[in-house]
């Protein structure tokens, strides 16, 4: 029975424990605890719903697919296959203008397969490219927002983190999501290639200059063949081997995630990773997929705690009986989903909303495989709205020593077009979920 002051304390003390900076989990954990405890006024039937919460959650085979995955994209990134092939595109673009940009793009793209973390992907690029497209002459605003917007790729590309949590949350296919992602993916990195190469057009200046796209000029550096050649096959086969066995299934997404990491090890190994290297990937997979698996537990309970105290079904009413139009509900929870980008990370902003809004997207007819790739686009575009989105706040933190002349609104600004292109694929997706379904309804 939905009970006003039940929920006000739950959502206010929520509210109130993440602005003072208390860890999510913490914080969704804790006011968990208190709604129960409001809802039975016992204390014994608060332990067994965390424990019964968080056995349900780590005995859950699904759950295993999170850091598998990492643990292939750690391997991958340590292997320098993903450097490899991103100086290889530098040298095969060496004679189109903005050439930089667009092999930053294109790695991005490549990045965001292996390591599915947007974060990780802008903390990466930042070091790898910037300094390349620095020593070319290119705008310093120009270069860095390349980084930051395409860094968003790597929550759209499969097998992203994002993907799996939103899989995990709705127990939808993570297959079929994997899927839904591939065709908005290639559409948003394409739009991002275009604009990259008409500003190159329009306005030389940014990108250097057309000294950017002369050959003998600033030669870019000779590539080792044989490595990659050997980075370019191990990153391809861990595409088709994974993604591809389990769209045709061959195997769940957690046997693909366990395939995916054995490849990624024995491509280390190729690439001269040694004993040591392989305990600092495992160590440090361990280091960030616990905390991730902690959130999923928490936002159980803390979804199990609204559903009792009737919270959820007030939301789903609230926006139901409001009248408004399927599209004007979508705006809504996408503005949400933006304000949210500017002050707490992805994973935290789905556990927090994704369990409420997917229901009611459903409810307004609206297809959930569709609708999950409209979240996490909204999602990732939150975190490079000013004044806060923390995309761009990584890529300043990652310069620092490289360059500091760079300001942090200057970032902001130059990130914005990219902004603008995934709000455009956002409405494209709304208007023609097709272009989401279309493979996961072919494949499945």
């Amino acid at each position: 029975m939905f009970d006003v002051n039940v929920a006000l304390v739950l959502i206010v003390s929520l509210l109130v424990l993440v602005s003072l900076g208390v860890h999510i989990a913490i914080a969704l954990g804790v006011t968990s605890a208190l709604g129960i405890y409001l809802v039975t006024g016992n204390f014994i039937i608060v332990q067994k719903m965390l424990a019964n919460t968080a056995y349900e959650a780590l005995r859950a085979y699904e759950f295993a697919v999170i850091p598998l995955f990492m643990l292939m994209g750690e391997f991958i990134s340590k292997s320098g296959a993903v450097t490899d092939v991103y100086m290889a595109i530098n040298r095969g673009l060496r004679r189109v203008p903005g050439r930089l940009a667009l092999a930053t793009v294109l790695g991005n793209a490549i990045f965001s397969f292996v390591t599915g973390v947007s974060i990780a992907s802008a903390a990466a690029f930042s070091r790898i490219a910037y300094p390349e497209m620095k020593n070319h002459g290119y705008h310093r605003g120009f270069a860095l927002g390349a980084v930051a917007g395409s860094s968003c790729l790597g929550m759209l590309i499969p097998p992203s983190v994002l993907m799996i949590v939103w899989g995990l949350l709705t127990e939808k296919s993570i297959g079929q999501i994997f899927a839904a992602g591939v065709l908005p993916g290639i559409l948003l990195a394409t739009l991002f290639l275009v604009y990259v190469l008409v500003m190159a057009v329009v306005k030389p200046d940014v990108v250097g200059g057309y000294r950017d796209a002369l050959p003998d000029v600033d030669e870019p550096v000779e590539v080792d063949r044989f490595s990659v050649w050997t980075s370019a096959i191990g990153i391809l086969l861990v595409v088709v081997s994974v993604l591809g066995g389990i769209w045709f299934g061959f195997f769940t997404p957690t046997e693909g995630a366990g395939a995916g990491a054995f490849i990624g090890l024995v491509m280390a190994i190729v690439k001269g990773m040694r004993w040591r290297g392989m305990v600092e990937a495992i160590i440090s997979v361990g280091r960030i997929s616990a905390p991730i698996l902690l959130l999923l537990i928490t936002a159980a309970l803390y979804s199990r705690t609204l559903a009792m105290t009737g919270v959820t079904n007030a939301i789903q009413d609230l926006f139901l009986g409001s009248g408004m139009a399927p599209w004007m509900v979508i705006v809504v929870m996408v503005s949400v989903w933006f304000a949210l980008g500017m002050v707490i990370d992805s994973i935290s902003i789905m556990l927090l909303t994704v369990t409420i809004f997917e229901p009611i997207a459903v409810s307004i007819g609206y297809d959930p495989i569709a609708f999950a790739i409209v979240g996490i686009i909204a999602i990732e575009a939150g975190l490079l709205t000013p004044p806060f989105g923390l995309l761009v706040y990584t890529v300043k933190a990652a310069i620092q020593g490289i360059d500091d002349s760079v300001s942090i609104m200057q970032i902001f600004k130059s990130s914005m077009p990219y902004w603008i292109i995934m709000l455009i694929g956002m409405v494209a997706i709304v208007a023609y979920p097709e272009i989401a379904t279309y493979l996961p309804d072919l494949l499945f």
